[in-house]
């Protein structure tokens, strides 16, 4: 009974605008949340924006949070298998029957939005308002928001955050947000509030310019990467690393940290001083800090999802996150060959990513996810074909199809060639999602 209406409410939502379409306004969601009497007001809340490490660092918050006994709501975008991992209470996906509650409740307000606009509430717009009413519910003492899109005109930002976050800037979704950095910083900067704290990771030039003259305008408080905060000792552990972090307010000594990449080990310094000025402007407990890194996760960021042979999935999705991706892949792991399997969406900067790609993936295997923004299959191995030499490049037609190819042959060069291999696949959060799902399939063969 429950699972048709959560599928009845998927279906209800995505008949909407998709999220990928955007009409840069508040109007809508500012009306929305007034209707419902503005219940995003009614808890502390963490803002997170950036282009690379919103979702891993909102998840370390989150983890954060909880272990110092808070009870925490999380909002993230987009989802890798159900799109109630999207509103999390106290670090676990909505139940459905909260769902179900949930919106049964919001809907009609849904309805008296749709009338009174122009356009009908979009998809990420409705998640959105449901995740005001189901955090005030339950009730939480911390909201904590990724922004979807940019920042300013964001749906998130209708909250009034204690303290803001901006991961590291690059360039995405330039169609919307600008084709240029200072451009897209000016829209996340957007989130920034005044008076607030603003936790910012290490930049680039320009958008650090940019963001710190948001602070001066608005009067926030500054907490830089490098300069307030820092990883000051990292090292490669079984399962992760090792990192010591010079904090705001005091230094942590040798964190276990069960992800893999410097980007990883900077996400979570992040997400610290974010929770050090949100939780009391002072040093947390060390064994408390030490207990939520323990035990952080971040599915499809570098995540290990099979033994022997080795398959790794990875969200990278723009150039920036694959650059991260190559780096790990180089620094952290000892393979003699990576097969690679690569779906990205049509509209993102391919060049871009096969070029960081084709330094780790001896082989790649060109196919595609399920969405209808997927890039072609042909025009992407004509790309790759170009960048990685054409006796490299496969081609299949499904993500299934492509993962069992990937590892019959990497299961033979393990055992027949005794080679380390691994299977790689990358390009799109749903191609993550998807393979994340096949992989359960695959395994219980």
């Amino acid at each position: 009974m429950s699972k048709s209406k959560i599928d009845e409410i998927e279906q209800a939502l995505l008949n909407r605008w998709p999220e990928t379409r955007i009409n840069p306004t508040l109007e809508r969601i500012a009306l929305l949340a007034d209707l419902l009497g503005s219940p995003q007001l009614s808890y502390p809340t963490i803002h997170i924006a950036g282009t690379n490490g919103k979702t891993t660092t909102t998840r370390l918050i989150d983890s954060l949070c909880f272990e110092l006994g808070l009870r925490t709501g999380r909002f993230t975008s987009p989802h890798l298998e159900s799109y109630l991992e999207r509103i999390s209470i106290n670090g676990e996906p909505i139940s459905e029957a909260a769902m179900i509650t949930t919106y049964e409740d919001v809907a009609p307000y849904f309805q008296l939005v749709d009338e009174r606009m122009s356009h009908r509430l979009s998809f990420f717009e409705a998640i959105t308002g449901l995740s005001f009413v189901a955090f005030a519910e339950h009730p939480v003492d911390v909201g904590i928001f990724e922004c979807g899109m940019g920042g300013e005109w964001d749906s998130t930002n209708v909250i009034n955050a204690k303290v803001s976050v901006v991961t590291p800037i690059g360039l995405d979704h330039t169609q919307y947000l600008g084709d240029t950095l200072t451009a897209i910083a000016a829209t996340k900067s957007g989130i920034i509030k005044p008076g607030s704290f603003a936790v910012l990771a290490r930049q680039e030039l320009d958008p650090a310019q940019v963001l710190m003259r948001k602070c001066a305008e608005v009067e926030a408080i500054p907490i830089r990467e490098g300069v307030e905060y820092q990883v000051s000792n990292r090292s490669l552990a079984v399962g992760g690393q090792l990192i010591s972090i010079r904090g705001v307010y005091g230094d942590y000594e040798e964190l276990f940290l069960p992800l893999h990449g410097e980007h990883q080990a900077s996400n979570a310094a992040t997400a610290l001083a974010a929770v050090e000025v949100f939780a009391g402007e002072k040093k947390l407990d060390e064994e408390l800090v030490r207990a939520a890194f323990a035990k952080a996760s971040s599915p499809g960021r570098c995540e290990i999802v099979h033994r022997s042979p080795t398959v790794i999935i990875d969200a990278a999705h723009n150039p920036h996150g694959a650059m991260s991706l190559r780096k790990t892949i180089e620094n952290e792991f000892d393979f003699d060959s990576v097969i690679g399997i690569v779906a990205p969406m049509g509209d993102k900067d391919l060049d871009g990513i096969l070029e960081e790609f084709e330094a780790i993936m001896t082989t790649v295997i060109i196919t595609k996810n399920s969405s209808h923004r997927a890039a072609p299959i042909d025009e992407l191995a004509a790309q790759a074909r170009e960048i990685f030499g054409g006796e490299r490049v496969l081609t299949k037609d499904s993500l299934e199809s492509a993962i069992d190819a990937a590892i019959t042959e990497a299961k033979f060069e393990v055992e027949m060639n005794e080679r380390s291999c691994a299977v790689l696949i990358a390009g799109s959060v749903i191609s993550a999602g998807e393979a994340r799902a096949l992989m359960r399939k695959w395994a219980a063969k």
